[in-house]
């Protein structure tokens, strides 16, 4: 199976409403890797790597809105290369 890797940006209320852990728990519930960030302007960036249908399934459920707290406005999603991280993590 081919591995691909994206980098999300999620813009609205996203940061402080649990955003980074319940997308750490659905990235791990899919078997994807890479890890969430938030970044100074507000938005989440969610590096993820898997299948393109597990990948798919994550951007999807970004888009849907993630934690309940949070208002998702729009996500903007760019390939990237792959990268073998070890499981999904946190960064700060």
């Amino acid at each position: 199976m081919t591995q691909v890797c994206i980098a999300a940006y999620v813009y609205g209320v996203v940061q402080g409403v649990g955003f980074r852990y319940s997308t750490q728990r659905q990235a791990e519930a899919l078997g994807v890797t890479g890890y969430a960030r938030n970044l100074d302007d507000g938005s989440v960036q969610v590096v993820a790597c898997g299948t393109q249908a597990q990948v798919d399934t994550l951007v999807a459920w970004l888009k849907q809105g993630g934690p309940r707290s949070a208002r998702v406005e729009r996500v903007l999603v760019e390939p990237q290369g792959v990268v073998d991280y070890a499981g999904f993590g946190i960064r700060y």
